[in-house]
C-alpha cells in the first residue's frame, strides 16, 4: 500500500519550487491534492496529475484568512476530508532594517507567518472533527534557526514559525495531530535562481558542509516523511535538511 492512499492533502505554494516537487512525489503515493497558490500555472498542475492522482487547484493569497479558509473548505468540498497540510508558501526580503519600508515587513511577514497561522487555524479545525486528525508540516528554513543579511522579515517570520510549530503542537498532541517544521537549507527554486547572480549562487553554496545547494526533491522527501506514518512519534520537531549549513 502506498503511503499516502486514501489521504487528502493541501499544499499551499504548490505550483512550483519545493511546493510542487512534494505535490508529484505525494501523488506518486496515492494522495489526493488541493494546491493553493496565487496563480494556476496548468502545465504544473498537469505534471502532478500525469503521476496518476487526483489534484485541483485553488487561487490563494495566504496572506488573507478568507482565502485559507476558503482553501480548506475546497479540499474538503472536493475530496470530502482533510488529512495532511503542507504549509509550503513563501517570499523574502531584501533590505537591511534600518531601510526596510514598513510595507515590505508587513508583506513577508503577512505570507510566512500569518499565512501559516491562518492555514494552522482552518486546518486544525477541520481535522479535529474527523476521527483520524492529520498531519501538518510547516515549511521553515535555515532561517528559523540563524540569520542572514537584508532579510529581517523573512528570518523572523521563520524563527516565529518554529515557536508557532511547538505550541500548536502542544496544544492537539491528544487529538492525533501531529504538527512538525521542516528546515531546508538553500534550495534551487525558481524564487532564488531567478534572483541569484553566480557570485550569490556560489556564496549560498559555500555555506553548506556539501558545497552545494539542495534539490526540491530533496526536501519533499523529507515533508512527506513528516506527514506520514513513519513519523508517527515526532511532532513539535524542526528538522533541518540542510546540507550541512547549520554545521558552521
Amino acid at each position: 500500500m502506498k503511503r499516502f492512499e486514501n489521504k487528502v492533502m493541501l499544499i499551499t505554494g504548490g505550483i512550483s519550487g519545493i511546493g510542487k516537487a512534494t505535490a508529484i512525489l505525494a501523488a506518486r503515493e496515492g494522495a489526493s491534492i488541493m494546491i493553493a497558490d496565487l496563480r494556476l500555472n496548468q502545465q504544473a498542475l498537469d505534471d502532478i496529475l500525469q503521476e496518476g492522482a487526483e489534484a485541483a487547484f485553488i487561487a490563494c493569497d495566504v496572506s488573507k484568512p478568507e482565502d485559507m479558509e476558503n482553501a480548506v473548505a475546497a479540499t474538503v468540498a472536493q475530496f470530502g476530508r482533510l488529512d495532511v497540510a503542507i504549509n509550503n508558501a513563501g517570499i523574502v526580503d531584501a533590505s537591511p532594517i534600518h531601510e526596510k519600508s514598513i510595507e515590505e515587513w508587513q508583506k513577508v511577514t503577512g505570507v510566512n507567518l500569518n499565512g501559516v497561522f491562518y492555514g494552522m487555524k482552518y486546518e486544525i479545525a477541520r481535522m479535529r472533527r474527523q476521527d483520524t486528525g492529520g498531519a501538518i508540516v510547516n515549511v521553515g528554513s535555515i532561517m528559523s534557526q540563524v540569520g542572514e543579511i537584508g532579510i529581517a522579515a523573512y528570518t523572523a517570520s521563520k524563527h516565529g514559525l518554529v515557536g508557532m510549530t511547538k505550541v500548536a503542537a502542544l496544544e492537539n498532541g491528544t487529538s492525533n495531530i501531529r504538527i512538525n517544521t521542516i528546515g531546508p537549507g538553500y534550495i534551487e527554486t525558481p524564487l532564488l535562481m531567478d534572483n541569484a547572480s553566480a557570485d550569490s549562487r556560489a556564496y549560498m553554496e559555500s555555506k553548506h558542509a556539501m558545497k552545494r545547494l539542495g534539490k526540491p526533491e530533496e526536501i519533499a522527501k523529507a515533508i512527506l516523511f513528516l506527514a506520514s506514518d513513519d513519523a508517527s512519534f515526532c511532532t513539535g520537531a524542526y528538522l533541518p535538511v540542510d546540507g550541512g549549513y547549520l554545521c558552521q
